[in-house]
């Protein structure tokens, strides 16, 4: 299911591929998106993983197979920095899944020992894949303790870029600018639950999910982060861990700025999107 060994960038690629792929079949599957023939199983260790397939007699497997597969590029571009997928009920958010990716660089560090400059090992593959295992297992479990969806609900997805590297033209295929990118509005309190990270040598990539807290029966208070506003701006979507600790001695009105008021019209967040896909033949 992943590669044996995780030494080189184009193996870390391919974990974070199937990463992502394994995570978003378990979101589709769970919260009951598309009928069980849509999926495969593979088995990891002792957990059952249903993976989303082409089904041709479901147009929204085929969607979110190209939506999966758009990312795909970017990633190995190495221009995504944040891809989140939201279950909407007009007009608003009732679930959020977002997945983070950062690309590094090996550089060589100081050896105090010896007093020379050397590569210093990363993770290596074992740790990599126990954190892989415990990722998908703790999405797994949270997926179960999530209340049920209402009945009209669409699913959407939009890609933040590193405006830095990415090209001002650049689309994933099947993807398209999104010119006037809304706050995203839940109807009660939401809560973010921190899912898990995966880092190899090469990529981080990082999992959270956020509804509003009275759809979370129960869940480990080490996975939940401090409250935020009901209005979410994109900017907010893509800050550190530490700018989100250090945003909690804001007050909550100010955290719902918009684009315009975080970072000015000339250094406005790239963000993409396919279309939206409505669920109206749910299992």
């Amino acid at each position: 299911l992943f590669p044996e060994s995780i030494t080189t960038e184009q193996q870390s690629l391919v974990l974070v591929k199937r990463l992502l792929a394994i995570s978003m079949s378990c979101i589709t599957y769970m919260r009951g998106l598309f009928p069980e023939s849509s999926y495969g199983t593979r088995y990891l260790d002792d957990l059952c993983l249903k993976i989303l397939r082409e089904d041709k007699n479901c147009l929204g497997s085929l969607q979110i197979v190209k939506w999966i597969q758009g990312c795909f590029d970017a990633l190995e571009k190495q221009y995504v920095s944040l891809g989140f997928y939201a279950l909407s009920s007009n007009p608003t958010v009732t679930e959020m899944y977002q997945f983070k990716f950062k690309y590094k660089k090996k550089v060589p560090q100081m050896d105090i020992s010896s007093n020379r400059w050397e590569f210093v090992a990363g993770p290596c593959s074992k740790d990599v894949k126990q954190a892989s295992r415990l990722l998908l297992r703790t999405l797994y479990l949270l997926m179960q303790d999530l209340g049920p969806l209402p009945n009209d609900i669409t699913l959407s997805m939009k890609l933040l870029y590193y405006n830095d590297v990415t090209p001002k033209d650049y689309q994933p295929p099947g993807f398209k600018e999104d010119g006037s990118p809304g706050d995203l509005l839940f109807a009660g309190d939401p809560i973010n639950l921190r899912v898990g990270s995966v880092s190899t040598n090469f990529h981080l990539m990082k999992v959270r999910v956020t509804t509003e807290k009275k759809r979370v029966r129960k869940t480990d208070s080490n996975l939940i982060q401090k409250n935020g506003p009901t209005e979410i701006s994109y900017q907010g979507l893509d800050c550190e861990e530490e700018e989100e600790e250090e945003s909690t001695k804001i007050s909550l009105l100010n955290l719902a700025f918009s684009q315009e008021e975080a970072v000015g019209p000339e250094k406005k967040r790239k963000v993409s999107e396919p279309e939206k896909l409505p669920l109206t033949s749910r299992k």
